[in-house]
C-alpha cells in the first residue's frame, strides 16, 4: 500500500512538475508532418521538455521510475500553432468601437481593462485546444510586457508578439491611448524609422505593417504607390534589427509592393482579384510566408447581421462571456441601430460581396499552394465573431473547402509557421532535439480534420496538460 501511494504521488508530482521527469510515450503512432506520413509503434521519450529519443516500441527500454503514458491507439503530432491573433482584441461585440461603436452601453476602456485580466484565460484555452504557440500579429506595449510573465507557464502556449501596426491610417478610437494604443500612424519615411525605434525597447518578435490604402477604387494603387517608400524605409530598418516584417496587405498592388520593399511574411490573402502566376514567382523568389486568413471577415458579417450560429466544439472552447456578447445586438436599448446593421448585412449586394471576396481568397489560396508557396493558418481571432482558440479549428475547415489536403492544412498549423521566425529547427514536428509541444489525439487526424478536436492529452513545454482541467 506504501508503495502504490508512492507510485501515485510521483505520479501526480510529474503531472505538475513534468519538465523535469523523464517522460515515455509508448507505443503510439506519430504523425510526421515534415514527411506527410504515419509512423506506427514509436516511444518517444522526452527529457526537460525536449524530445531526447524516438525508436520502435520494441527496441527501447523504459527505465522504472518513469512516467510512460500509454500511446496504443493513438496518434501523437506537434502542437498547433495559430499564426494570426490579437490579444488587445476580445472576440466579443464591443472589442472594435471603429467597425461599431456601442462605447455609450461598454466603456472602451473597460474592454482594454478585460483583455487584459482574462489574457491568462484565452492562453488555457489555446492550450486546451492543443495550440501551444500563438502569433499575435498587432498588439500594443502594454502587452508586449505582459507578453514575458507567461514565459514560463505550463498553461500557456508560446507567444511571439509585434508591437502596435505600423499604419498609413489609424481609427480615431484608438488614438490617445498610450501604451494601449495598437496603431502607430507613420505618414513619412522618416516616421516609419522612428516607429520601428520605439517598439525595440520593449524586444518585439517582429514588426507589423498596416498597408491600408484608398477605399476609391480608381486610386488604390495611387495610394499604395504613396506609402511605399514608408514601407521600405520600415522593413529596411526593422531588417537592420534582425527582425522580420509582417505586412496586412488585402489588395494584390499592396501585396505585390510589400514584398518588393521585402516583407517577409503577408497575415491575408489577396481578396480584390485572383493572383496571376506573375505574382506568386515573386512570392516564392523572395521566400514570402503568406497567412490566407480566411474566415475573419465572415465573423463581423455574421454578427452584424444577427446571424452567428457557434458549433458544440466553440461553445466547449471559447470564453462564454464574448461569445454570448456576439448575441447582445439583438437586445440592444438602441433598437433602430441594431436594425439598421441587421437590414445592412443581410442586402443582397452586401452578402453577395463577402461570397466573391470568400470565393477570391479560397481559389488563391490553392493557387499559392500549389504554387510552392509555404502557407501557414491564421485566424485573426480576436476581433468581432472570431474567438480566441476555437476559431483555429473553423480555419482548418475553411483551408479544406479551398480544396487543400488534409496533409497540407495539417503542415499550415504545425511545421510552417515555424518558418515565420526561423524555428523550425526547435519547433513544429515530432523529432528528436526538438521541443516537446506535442498533441496526442485519440483518432488519425490525416483521416479526418475533426479528429484534431479529440484530444487525449496536452504536452506543453515538456509539461503534461489534461485539456479538461486547464480552464476553470
Amino acid at each position: 500500500m506504501i508503495k502504490l501511494r508512492l507510485a501515485l504521488l510521483f505520479l501526480v508530482n510529474c503531472f505538475a512538475l513534468s519538465a523535469f521527469c523523464q517522460i515515455y510515450i509508448s507505443n503510439v503512432t506519430i504523425v510526421d508532418v515534415v514527411n506527410q506520413k504515419l509512423i506506427p509503434a514509436q516511444t518517444v521519450e522526452i527529457n526537460n521538455g525536449i524530445i531526447s529519443n524516438i525508436q520502435s516500441s520494441g527496441k527501447i527500454k523504459i527505465p522504472a521510475g518513469t512516467t510512460v503514458i500509454d500511446g496504443k491507439g493513438k496518434y501523437l503530432m506537434p502542437g498547433l500553432t495559430d499564426a494570426h491573433v490579437h490579444f488587445f482584441q476580445s472576440g466579443g461585440l464591443y472589442t472594435r468601437p471603429d467597425a461599431i461603436d456601442l462605447r455609450k452601453y461598454h466603456p472602451y476602456q473597460e474592454e482594454i481593462d478585460w483583455v487584459h485580466n482574462h489574457m491568462e484565460d484565452f492562453l488555457r484555452r489555446y492550450v486546451k485546444s492543443g495550440i501551444t504557440s500563438v502569433i499575435d500579429v498587432g498588439s500594443n506595449f502594454h502587452f508586449l510586457q505582459q507578453r514575458d510573465s507567461f514565459e514560463n507557464k505550463a498553461y500557456a502556449p508560446e507567444i511571439f508578439m509585434t508591437g502596435p501596426l505600423l499604419t498609413s491610417y489609424e481609427p480615431t478610437v484608438f488614438k490617445n491611448l498610450k501604451n494601449e494604443e495598437p496603431f502607430l500612424l507613420v505618414k513619412t519615411p522618416e516616421d516609419g524609422i522612428k516607429g520601428v525605434q520605439s517598439e525595440l525597447p520593449y524586444h518585439p518578435d517582429f514588426i507589423k505593417i498596416w498597408y491600408i490604402v484608398s477605399p476609391n477604387k480608381d486610386s488604390v494603387e495611387t495610394s499604395a504607390k504613396e506609402f511605399q517608400p514608408v514601407v521600405k524605409a520600415i522593413i529596411a530598418e526593422a531588417h537592420k534589427h534582425h527582425l522580420k516584417v509582417a505586412v496586412h496587405a488585402t489588395q494584390r498592388i499592396t501585396a505585390r509592393l510589400a514584398v518588393e520593399s521585402g516583407c517577409d511574411y503577408l497575415v491575408h490573402g489577396v481578396e480584390d482579384e485572383i493572383v496571376s502566376g506573375d505574382f506568386i514567382k515573386l512570392l516564392k523568389s523572395k521566400n514570402v510566408i503568406d497567412c490566407p486568413t480566411l474566415i475573419v471577415e465572415d465573423g463581423y458579417f455574421k454578427t452584424f447581421g444577427q446571424n452567428m450560429n457557434y458549433s458544440p466544439y466553440d461553445v466547449a472552447i471559447s470564453n462564454p462571456q464574448q461569445l454570448a456578447s456576439i448575441q447582445d445586438l439583438k437586445h440592444l436599448p438602441d433598437s433602430a441601430l441594431a436594425g439598421s446593421y441587421k437590414k445592412r448585412f443581410n442586402m443582397p449586394v452586401v452578402v453577395n460581396r463577402l461570397a466573391h471576396e470568400d470565393s477570391v481568397r479560397m481559389v488563391n489560396l490553392k493557387k499559392m499552394i500549389d504554387g510552392g508557396i509555404t502557407i501557414v493558418a491564421g485566424t485573426d481571432a480576436g476581433n468581432i465573431g472570431t474567438q480566441h482558440a476555437s476559431s483555429l479549428f473553423d480555419e482548418l475547415k475553411a483551408m479544406k473547402q479551398s480544396g487543400l489536403s488534409n496533409w497540407q492544412i495539417i503542415q499550415s498549423a504545425t511545421i510552417n509557421p515555424t518558418k515565420i521566425l526561423d524555428k523550425q529547427e526547435s519547433m513544429g514536428s515530432v523529432a528528436v532535439g526538438k521541443k516537446a509541444d506535442l498533441v496526442l489525439l485519440n483518432a488519425n487526424p490525416v483521416e479526418n480534420l475533426d479528429n484534431i478536436t479529440d484530444i487525449h492529452l496536452v504536452i506543453n513545454k515538456g509539461k503534461l496538460i489534461d485539456p479538461g482541467k486547464i480552464v476553470k
